[in-house]
Formats: structure tokens, C-alpha cells, sequence
């Protein structure tokens, strides 16, 4: 597709790999929505990359309505969702937390889901538009303590799949994107994003897989893109 004069929304906009494709699509033309909790944090991000922030959890039902009816009343049109945000909990399953697991998968399964339908409506009447889900080597791969995390990353590749057969006929791609270990602030109890490491990913490489898939021909699409350092060790 022609990124030029494109409009994304990204979810978990304002820092790591959400903060590196918005910036990169901006790079490229497009006008880009991001969405974040932190409305500070979120400010400084828009104001520094040249993005639209909107406030907003996607947990929340009326807050992923809002960003709709924001991008809409802002830009006039969407091309596609980058559906970024999510958040980590690992433990044994002999110290399973409910509450803990219904927390993750708030916002990695039904906010993902949430967000993702509501673009459906738009893209299904215009017969054109893009979704792409940033999950995890751990959707394809379990590993002790996962139980939370891994499971719901799991749950994001099989609706992946689910809405490639549903839109595909309305020419909707759907791609699914597995990072393994990214140097951000995922998994840090501060937020604060980890320092760049020589053997390990950046939120840039994963950009440049979204970005790069966006822009092949709307006639071709990537299902599941997945993405290794080249040596973690």
C-alpha cells in the first residue's frame, strides 16, 4: 500500500515498538494516531515524533469507541490499526492469580479484540484496510511461568487467524507479527525502556517488519511475520 497520506491508529503508542512504527509510518507520509494511559508521557511522544494523541485504555470499551470517533473526526478516514498495546504477568500455574491473568488478558486478548472490531465496521464498508497485531515468539511457544502471558499472546494468534478468514474477502489484510525479546520498557515495573544491546532486538527492527509488510502491493499480504535476533547469545 501507498503510505503516503495513510492513517494508522497505533495502540501503546508512546514508547517501544509502538512509538518506533509510529514514527516510522510518520517518516513515510502517514498521519498517525497513537493511544496510551499516560497522558504526559503520551503528550511528549505526539509532540516529539509529530503524531495525534488520544488517551485511552483499551480495556475500557468507551475508551476504544473515543479513539475511534477521534481519529475519525481528525484525519476523515482509516487505513489501518496497528494493535500494539499489551502487558506482561508470568508465574508458576501451582500460584495462578486469577485476578492476575483476567488483568493481562483485559488488555493483550479483549482489548486487542475491542479495538480490532471496531475497525472491522470501517474496513468491511470501504472494502480495503489493514490490521496488524504485535504479539510473541511466546504465541507460538510456551515456556514455564507462561501460563498468563504466553496463553494470551496465543489467543491473539488464533483471532489472527480468525479475521484473516473473516476479511479477506472485504480485501482486509491481517498480519500477525511475533517479536522475540525486544530491548523496551516491557516488563519493567518503572516503564523506563531497558538500554540497547548489541545481540538483542530493537523496537526499530520490529517497525521496519510492520512497515515493510504494509508496504507491499494491497494485492499480497504476510499472515504471520516472526522476528529473532540474529544471535541472543
Amino acid at each position: 500500500m501507498e503510505l503516503k497520506d495513510s492513517v494508522f491508529i497505533v495502540t501503546g503508542g508512546s514508547s517501544g515498538i509502538g512509538k518506533a512504527t509510529a514514527k516510522l509510518l510518520i517518516d513515510k507520509g502517514a498521519n498517525v494516531a497513537i493511544t496510551g494511559r499516560d497522558r504526559s508521557k503520551l503528550n511528549q511522544v505526539a509532540d516529539e515524533i509529530g503524531a495525534f494523541a488520544i488517551q485511552a485504555d483499551v480495556a475500557k470499551e468507551a475508551d476504544v469507541k473515543k479513539t475511534y470517533t477521534e481519529t475519525l473526526s481528525k484525519f476523515g478516514k482509516l487505513d489501518g490499526l496497528i494493535n500494539n498495546a499489551g502487558i506482561g504477568g508470568w508465574c508458576p500455574i501451582d500460584e495462578l492469580d486469577l485476578e492476575e491473568m483476567k488483568r493481562v488478558y483485559s488488555v493483550n486478548v479483549f482489548g486487542a479484540a475491542m479495538m480490532a472490531g471496531e475497525a472491522a465496521k470501517i474496513f468491511k464498508e470501504q472494502k480495503s484496510g489493514n490490521i496488524v497485531n504485535i504479539a510473541s515468539t511466546a504465541s507460538v511457544k510456551g515456556y514455564p511461568k507462561g501460563t498468563i502471558y504466553s496463553s494470551s499472546k496465543f489467543a491473539l494468534r488464533s483471532m489472527s487467524q480468525c479475521w484473516q478468514g473473516e476479511l479477506r474477502p472485504f480485501n482486509v489484510r491481517v498480519i500477525h507479527v511475533n517479536p522475540s525479546e525486544v530491548t523496551t520498557a516491557f516488563g519493567q515495573d518503572d516503564r523506563t525502556e531497558r538500554s540497547e544491546e548489541s545481540n538483542k532486538l530493537r523496537s526499530e527492527e520490529i517497525a521496519h517488519t510492520i512497515v515493510s509488510s504494509l508496504e507491499m502491493d494491497q494485492r499480497g499480504f504476510i499472515p504471520e511475520v516472526t522476528v529473532f535476533a540474529t544471535n541472543p547469545f
